[in-house]
Parts: structure tokens; C-alpha cells; sequence
């Protein structure tokens, strides 16, 4: 199996050069390309080939999330995953890197084994948002006065939630609840595998890159409404 392709795209040179060793350290991936700005990221995507950004989302001139709507908009580059730093698991920007394409957000304070294996999650094509960042990201939309059902895609979304069976759509709801596979399959005593098939299938359909855009198109479609506490 190909080592992981891993493109860096921070402003600071220093946590660039501490990423590096990190990911060079492990026999299954490498850096392909290091980047000062978004602009310098969307590039070597292109040029490296490269499996997984890390993106920062605050640089100068373009940042983090423009790179990540350049890269998610480029059928070319439609098999890069982008996993967004933040310095806080719940960031300001989060949503809108969602929204952006990016297949998750983790904190720069996270341990070294939980970047290694953010970025293993995202080359396999998995989303990198847990059930604590799901609710987190919930809290977010409803701190900045998210329109559920109502933002610019809403209809588009509408219309393809029709295409979903009613288990699929069942899973859905799930998954945008922050529940697991395997806490889905405990829900609807079926196999984890079934859930995953479901989720596969309903991610299709819909065109969403991976498990974190389900998220936001269940709520943005207003399929999914947030409890207020």
C-alpha cells in the first residue's frame, strides 16, 4: 500500500517543520509539500498529488477556508481530503469549513497520535468529526444564527433528501444526532456494517464528500433541527 501523501499548509514555519517530523516519523505517510498561505496549498494539492491537507484556517492573503472551496470546487482534486487546525476543536470558522469541504477540523493542541490518526481517517475516506465535535458544531450553527432550512442550498438539498429510502434517511437523522456507526447499529439493531452501507449510499446520493457534509446537509436542509436546551 502507497504511504499517505501529506501536504502542510500553516503559516508558521516552525509548527510546519514539527508536523513534518511527526508525519515523516511513521512508515505509512509522508509530506509531499509544506505551504505558507492558501493559495501556496491549492498549488502543490495539484502539483504533490497529495492525499490529506492539514490546513490552518488563519493566513495571510488567501486563508484556509477560500484554499479549502478552491481544492473541494476542482474536480481534479475531488479525491483530497482536507482536515482543518483550529486552535479550538470548535472554531469560529468551523462551519464554514464544513461547508467548505473540508472533511474535518482538529485542534493544534492535539496530541500527536490524534494528528496521525486524523489524517489516516481522512485518506480513508471516513469523516474526521466526532460525537463530542458533532454537538459541538450544533452549538456553533445555533450561536451564529443558523437559518435551519433556509441557507442557499436548502432547496437543492430538499430535492435530493426525496431520493433517500426511509432507512437511509433514518441514518441520517443519526448521524447528524453525533451517534457512531456502531451506536447507530445499536439504535436499529442491525450491523455496523449496514450503517456504514446506509451511510455510503446516502452520502451518494446527496453528493456529500463524506460524514461531516451529511452533517451539515441533515441540518441545513432543515431535515434536522437543533434541540435548544
Amino acid at each position: 500500500m502507497n504511504p499517505i501523501k501529506v501536504l502542510l499548509a500553516d503559516d508558521q514555519a516552525l509548527l510546519r517543520s514539527a508536523f513534518r517530523v511527526l508525519v515523516d516519523s511513521e512508515p505509512d505517510m509522508h509530506v509531499v509539500g509544506e505551504a505558507a498561505d492558501g493559495a501556496e496549498a491549492v498549488a502543490l494539492a495539484r502539483s504533490t498529488g497529495a492525499d490529506v491537507v492539514l490546513m490552518d484556517i488563519r493566513m495571510p492573503g488567501t486563508d484556509g477556508l477560500a484554499a479549502t472551496r478552491m481544492i473541494s470546487a476542482d474536480p481534479e482534486l475531488a479525491d483530497v481530503r482536507i482536515v482543518m487546525l483550529t486552535t479550538f476543536e470548535v472554531d469560529e470558522y468551523v462551519v464554514q469549513s464544513l461547508r467548505a469541504g473540508a472533511s474535518g477540523f482538529l485542534g493544534k493542541g492535539a496530541e500527536p497520535d490524534e494528528l496521525l490518526n486524523a489524517i489516516r481517517i481522512a485518506a480513508g475516506g471516513e469523516a474526521l468529526l466526532s460525537p463530542a465535535a458533532t454537538k459541538g458544531l450544533i452549538a456553533t450553527f445555533l450561536a451564529q444564527g443558523g437559518n435551519w432550512g433556509e441557507g442557499p442550498d436548502a432547496a437543492a438539498y430538499s430535492q435530493r433528501l426525496a431520493a433517500l429510502t426511509v432507512r437511509e434517511r433514518e441514518v441520517l437523522v443519526l448521524v447528524a444526532g453525533g451517534l457512531s456507526n456502531d451506536e447507530i447499529a445499536e439504535r436499529l439493531t442491525v450491523s455496523p456494517l449496514t450503517v456504514k452501507t446506509h451511510v455510503n449510499r446516502a452520502m451518494a446520493k446527496l453528493g456529500a464528500r463524506d460524514r461531516a457534509q451529511l452533517v451539515v446537509i441533515a441540518y441545513e436542509s432543515g431535515l434536522v433541527r437543533p434541540r435548544v436546551e
